[in-house]
């Protein structure tokens, strides 16, 4: 059995969520659209839909789940695909202005 940590998607992010076009591939999610919930121990990810599904807290579209290594996994309405945190990107560093050239002496 592996231990999944839970992550519910807030009510506002998943409106639009659940209103934009599936896309295959990992999915990029921010940390500010999830809330950490509880922890569920299954043999994958279906098992542990299947057991919160009886449960009064059910996976919904766009919640995720962790394993213990770190893999994402959001709950998508054709299944689990993989995910991963955003990250900003940083702006590049300004680059150095080059001394004048010398003056020629002659």
């Amino acid at each position: 059995m592996r231990a999944y940590r839970i992550y519910r998607m807030k009510e506002a992010p998943r409106k639009q969520f659940l209103w934009a076009p599936h896309v295959s591939g990992s999915t990029s999610v921010k940390r500010k659209d999830y809330e950490e919930a509880e922890q569920v121990e299954a043999a994958n990810e279906y098992a542990a839909w299947a057991r919160l599904r009886e449960s009064d807290k059910p996976l919904s579209v766009g919640d995720l789940l962790e394993t213990d290594a770190g893999d994402l996994l959001i709950c998508k309405y054709v299944g689990f695909e993989p995910a991963r945190w955003w990250v900003p990107e940083t702006p590049p560093a300004e680059p150095v202005a080059a001394a004048p050239p010398a003056p020629v002496l002659n």
